[in-house]
């Protein structure tokens, strides 16, 4: 990926906001699972080079808090969780229920292009 300004914010990273169950957790939910050990090993890379992860979750409550515990476990932190980034925010003046980040990672993600949009 490369390190081009943000269209979003004019910042030199980008933003990932990525799924827990099934992308980067193999779970059966509420319960936790396998990692998605190669997700997991770009997404630590992509932190260190300076870019910012979102966990996009439907999780709450325990169900939540164990999944950030499991990412953890994995050394994967999150500049934020089930939010947007706080200059985001104030780019915007409000937080939107829409994650604004560049790119989304999620195992049920379709392209427009796949069913010929």
């Amino acid at each position: 990926m490369n390190k081009t300004t943000n269209t979003m914010n004019d910042t030199p990273y980008r933003i990932i906001a990525v799924d827990f169950d099934g992308t980067l957790c193999f779970s059966n939910w509420p319960e936790l699972g396998e990692p998605n050990r190669p997700l997991i090993d770009y997404l630590r890379e992509q932190k260190k080079s300076g870019n910012k992860l979102i966990l996009w979750t439907c999780r709450a409550g325990a169900a939540l808090e164990n999944a950030i515990l499991w990412c953890r476990d994995q050394q994967l932190e999150f500049d934020a969780v089930n939010d947007n980034l706080p200059e985001v925010i104030a780019l915007y003046g409000n937080n939107s229920r829409k994650i604004s980040c560049d790119y989304y990672i999620d195992d049920r993600a379709l392209l427009p292009e796949a069913v010929g949009l």
